[in-house]
């Protein structure tokens, strides 16, 4: 029965999709007939037409799969719809480019501006009828808890948040008899299995599997690595190959000449932005306008990383401390710079230079290395490859994002590289200078006082 639930709406998100595609595309068509098709300079026949509304039509697949627009009941309503809005405006302004080529020259704005205009308000429309229409026939999933530590705590505030997806009905601690835990499992549509000791996990996630019950597990550090693994078969014995050495010769090769190429270009489009952003440094307060600071990189490599100066001058004078989001140091300045990450474009420099890369693990200062790997010794397993500009932790993440999770996080991109990847990270850096992620509210801890925590080991 869950299974077909899980088809239908699946063809439910397919068909919706489908439809707002559909309408979309029929909006360039129109558009493009009114106002374009014979004012070229050699009008295309029927079919030339078609053609450039189907790659109009594969554009807007392409950066809706990018940024996930298409993503109906897995994403928040308010995420959806900025992933169309930046969608639609980065299809539309390559549209109009498209035209005025095919024009030989710059045609006229307007209509492709109405038209973006038009796009929103589709999308608005679409997004909330069909949220609604989906959540109707879909409510959200009734779920228990099995977990081994407080540290599952974030998860839960986390999931707590999208009440339209997820509905935490009970929790049970590791500690229970097994037979009362697979029990209350029963009675609920999916399980979140979080910081309990692998063999118990791998026993109740089995269950689960024979039962045909969802689970949602947190992983741990060790997970990441087998998901990067290889599958090969030793005569009839399956194996999983770890190669744990980053990327592979030619993977390096090919990012180095696009962080070139990338580096080099965006220092040229940038750099009015860059000039302007370093005036306002200077007057906001006289001091330098750049900021420089040791930080690692592959293989703990140390390299200064440059940034547009954001605090005010000896903002540590008194000892490290971590930045937050509200920050007495941070300049008036700093603050726009930082919202909008234009203090981060000096590194375009570091990459040229080739002590980073456009995307990658975040670097960071080798003192505050040194602590988290007292706490997590698999901190430095991110050094496995080049530090970057942005990164999977940066896009997906926000700006209290625990360290461990953040470190998963930079495992999995690291695991799992992919030139399509980069191409998505550096869209979705995009989509996150104009629509920042919010910190996660604070809410009560769901877990209740009286279960007993100790003696479970906590192992990441």
């Amino acid at each position: 029965m869950t299974n077909k639930k899980d088809r239908y709406k699946r063809f439910i998100s397919f068909i919706s999709a489908v439809f707002l595609l559909c309408i979309l595309t029929g909006l360039f068509g129109l558009t493009w007939y009114a106002y374009y098709s014979e004012t070229i300079v050699l009008p295309f026949y029927r079919r030339g037409n078609w053609v450039l509304i189907g790659i109009y039509c594969i554009l807007i697949v392409l950066f809706f799969k990018a940024y996930g627009g298409f993503k109906l009941g897995y994403l928040k309503k308010t995420d959806m719809l900025y992933s169309q809005i930046i969608s639609m405006l980065c299809v539309n302004t390559i549209a109009y480019f498209m035209i005025s080529l095919i024009g030989r020259d710059f045609m006229a704005f307007l209509p492709v501006l109405y038209l973006t205009f038009t796009d929103f308000g589709v999308i608005a429309i679409w997004t909330v009828l069909s949220g609604k229409l989906y959540f109707l026939l879909y409510p959200p999933r009734k779920l228990i808890i099995l977990y081994g530590s407080r540290q599952a705590v974030s998860l839960i505030l986390k999931m707590s948040q999208r009440v339209d997806k997820y509905m935490i009905c009970e929790s049970i601690n590791i500690s229970e008899p097994p037979e009362k835990v697979q029990e209350l499992i029963m009675k609920y549509e999916g399980v979140i299995i979080c910081d309990i000791p692998a063999v118990q996990r791998n026993k109740y996630l089995k269950f689960c599997f024979e039962k045909s019950i969802r689970a949602y597990i947190a992983p741990k550090i060790s997970d990441i690595i087998i998901r990067g693994s290889e599958d090969i078969r030793l005569f009839d014995t399956p194996l999983l190959l770890c190669r744990n050495y980053g990327l592979t010769f030619e993977q390096e090769l090919f990012k180095r000449f696009f962080d070139i190429f990338f580096s080099l270009f965006a220092i040229i489009i940038l750099s009015p932005l860059m000039i302007v952003s370093g005036f306002a440094v200077k007057l906001c307060d006289g001091g330098n306008i750049l900021y420089k600071q040791k930080r690692l990189t592959r293989d703990g490599k140390e390299f200064y990383v440059y940034k547009f100066r954001s605090m005010i001058a000896d903002a540590e004078k008194n000892g490290i401390k971590l930045a937050s989001e509200k920050d007495d140091r941070i300049t008036p300045v700093g603050k726009i710079l930082r919202k909008f990450r234009i203090d981060e474009l000096p590194q375009l420099f570091n990459i040229l230079k080739g002590d980073m890369s456009v995307v990658g693990p975040r670097p960071e200062r080798p003192e505050l290395t040194e602590i988290y790997k007292k706490q997590m010794p698999e901190f430095e397993f991110r050094l496995k490859v080049k530090a970057g500009l942005t990164g999977y932790a940066q896009v997906t993440g926000v700006y209290d994002t625990s360290p461990s999770d953040k470190l998963k996080m930079d495992l999995m991109y690291i695991e799992n590289y992919s030139f399509r990847m980069d191409l998505q990270i550096i869209l979705m850096t995009i989509k996150t200078m104009f629509f920042p992620a919010k910190n996660n509210a604070d809410t009560q801890n769901f877990i209740p006082e009286d279960n007993d925590i100790s003696g479970i080991e906590n192992d990441i």
